[in-house]
């Protein structure tokens, strides 16, 4: 197994099938202790998570909160070390999509997706790196998206703080690279997720169109990337790069 012994903490990690719940999927599949966070929307989706993750036992842990606030991201990390004694991957998945034209967009809507998409990236990151820097070891993986790359209608929000996740992640990777730490990013294209219930079905019958691969992609299309990426040798030589399974929607 690829990640045995490996501990990850991974945002963004809730029920619902996202990138996050199945890159934590594949992670104990390949032999990871996994951390996660989400925000649950009710009660009962809380219980009916944590009964789901039971099956799993001590390889998993659920520290449920709101990740763009500091006190959520720092409890998330301590909860980590006090129960593994260490953290060796961070995987940043934690994110939202709420499609406004420029004109019509609410400050309050720009601020909240720079918490999420960007802020919260910046507060997991900070508190990890002390751990990883100790330890000389680390893989940080930031799930970004092709819309940071390119930008796109009605997503200029989202595509400046995917666009900031992947100048972030490339800083980081300089700044720790010496101390045996990575940084990388995935950058998925359109993805078959909750996300894109913010969009229309003709939204997606166009965006198809325009794929090199005429079609979306399945998250289970996208975890094998962050497998990869947190494996050792296989992503041992990548640091400040940017991955796309993208469907040939960028091509760099």
């Amino acid at each position: 197994m690829k990640l045995e012994n490996r501990v990850a903490v991974i945002t963004g990690a809730g029920p619902g099938g996202g990138i996050g719940y199945t890159i934590a999927l594949a992670f104990l599949q390949e032999g990871a202790k996994v951390s996660l966070n989400y925000l649950a929307r009710n009660d009962e989706e809380k219980e009916t998570f944590e009964k789901e993750m039971n099956q799993y036992a001590d390889k998993v842990i659920i520290t449920e909160g709101d990740i763009s606030q500091e006190e959520v991201s720092e409890k998330l990390i301590s909860n980590t070390v006090k129960k593994y004694g260490k953290i060796d991957i961070l995987i940043n998945s934690a994110g939202i999509s709420t499609p406004s034209l420029l004109q019509d967009m609410k400050v309050s809507n720009w601020d909240r997706m720079m918490d999420v998409n960007l802020k919260s990236v910046f507060l997991t990151t900070k508190s990890v790196i002390p751990f990883m820097v100790s330890q000389e070891f680390g893989r940080i993986i930031n799930i970004s998206s092709q819309v940071g790359q390119k930008g796109s209608v009605e997503h200029s929000h989202y595509a400046a703080a995917k666009a900031g996740v992947i100048a972030f992640t490339k800083s980081v990777a300089r700044e720790v690279g010496r101390y045996g730490v990575t940084a990388n990013c995935i950058a998925p294209g359109p993805i078959e997720t909750s996300l894109m219930n913010e969009v229309s079905e003709t939204w997606k019958q166009e965006k198809m169109k325009e794929l090199v691969i005429p079609r979306l992609g399945e998250v289970e299309e996208v975890a094998p990337t962050a497998v990869f990426l947190a494996s050792s040798p296989d992503g041992d030589l990548y640091t400040g790069q940017t991955l796309g399974p993208n469907s040939g929607d960028v091509m760099l």
